[in-house]
């Protein structure tokens, strides 16, 4: 299973109470409208309801933040802020008969800010199903705000790119560029490339060496973005660049070579997309890392011509880590014949490793995970498909330092 059209050591510890609902799409075609982390639509039979909806903009401070099933019970639910100097947790209950989860009374949102919503859920007969989506609240008229990854103070892979997106369209993409500045210790050139009018992507010429300090000071507050539009932020973040490691997923061979420092630690058996659903080419950064994640056709166009309903729906996917923004996930697979994994592509376009139903530390699958950090590279060659788009995800490694830098608003 993969992509559907358009954590550092943090994020792995959370990675247990992380849950995304997500579709995989072949790499061929038009791009598809997936679920996953972030996106809008809610899959058909969806029992944990959110409130606000996924995607949602402008939610009040004082806003309804409500997450409910209709039966079973919640088994975890988790409500931050993100992508901000100080992520910050939403304290909250869940009610005595396990149905709903509500925030502590009082409390409200902070404005300008991201916030994300993890839940699992536990049926009658004890299967899980989870749940991710995000928000954002509202702005202030006449101004302006770039949400940032990744987390500060976070430990991330070598591979990791800065990357902004903004609240409205950017015309003065230069003054916002400039207001912008990405450092490292040791120091390396830094360079920006825009994706359109709302996202402004920083990498250097190479992946970070292992060890670099990167700093990112905002200085936007008072710059003019549009037209009568100006930025709110001034603040200084920074991550640290852990250990290196990349893998690479031979498509042809059904295998991914996984190599920390630059010395191979292992080969895994994988399965990749099937002939006419095929996995993307080329260099793809692991974005967010779910313990467990939910898949459904129906999200990204495999549905079954007479009833409708998505080719498959599995809502227990485990040790799933994004590589694109459309869908592309690398995961943990406990319904295919063991047989499969190093002989054969049966997958909708994602990669899938060998795993167990509930996910096991022993298995390919979760042995990957546990020593995955965002940012860490997996590179997908001799797969029947194309290269993935640089702005599909963190795809930025795709295109030449000529090319990138020619993206920047001050080139």
């Amino acid at each position: 299973m993969r992509r559907a059209g358009l954590g550092a050591v943090a994020a792995v510890a959370w990675a247990g109470l992380m849950a995304g609902l997500a579709g995989c799409t072949g790499g061929s075609g038009p791009l598809l409208g997936g679920i996953g982390a972030g996106d809008k639509a809610r899959a058909p039979g969806d029992t944990i309801r959110v409130i606000p909806e996924d995607g949602a903009k402008g939610v009040p401070a004082d806003g309804r933040l409500e997450v409910r099933i209709p039966s079973g019970r919640l088994e975890r639910v988790r409500v931050m802020k993100v992508e901000d100097a100080q992520p910050a947790e939403v304290p909250g209950a869940l009610s005595e008969d396990g149905l709903r989860w509500r925030p502590a009374r009082g409390t409200r949102l902070a404005l300008a800010a991201k916030y994300s919503i993890d839940a699992v859920a536990l049926d009658g007969h004890g299967r899980r199903s989870a749940r991710h989506s995000t928000f954002t609240t509202k702005v202030p008229e006449h101004r302006f705000i770039g949400y940032f990854k990744p987390e500060n103070r976070s430990v991330v892979g070598t591979g990791m790119i800065v990357s902004f997106s903004f609240n409205r369209p950017i015309e003065n993409r230069a003054a916002v560029e400039r207001a912008i500045r990405v450092t490292s210790r040791p120091p390396v050139e830094v360079a920006g490339h825009w994706f359109g009018k709302d996202r402004l992507d920083f990498r250097p010429q190479e992946y970070w060496k292992p060890g670099t300090q990167v700093t990112v000071d905002l200085r936007l507050r008072d710059v003019e973005a549009a037209r009568g539009v100006y930025g709110i932020q001034n603040k200084t973040v920074g991550f640290t660049v852990g250990r290196s490691q990349v893998s690479v997923v031979d498509a042809e061979e059904h295998t991914m070579e996984v190599r920390r420092d630059g010395k191979l630690v292992t080969t895994l058996p994988i399965t990749a997309g099937a002939p006419k659903t095929t996995t993307y080419n080329g260099k793809m950064v692991v974005t967010e890392l779910f313990d467990v994640t939910r898949m459904n056709g129906a999200t990204v166009g495999f549905t079954d011509k007479e009833t409708g309903k998505g080719e498959y729906d599995i809502k227990d996917v485990p040790h799933a880590m994004r590589l694109t923004d459309s869908g592309t996930f690398l995961h943990g697979n406990y319904w295919a014949p063991p047989a499969t994994f190093g002989t054969a592509n049966v997958s909708h376009g994602c990669v899938g490793l060998r795993d167990v139903k509930g996910g096991s530390a022993d298995a390919p699958a979760g042995w990957f995970f546990d020593r995955t950090l965002i940012g860490d590279v997996v590179e997908v060659v001799n797969s029947r498909d194309r290269t993935v788009d640089a702005h599909n995800g963190l795809g930025g490694w795709n295109m030449d330092w000529k090319t990138w830098k020619a993206g920047s608003a001050l080139a």
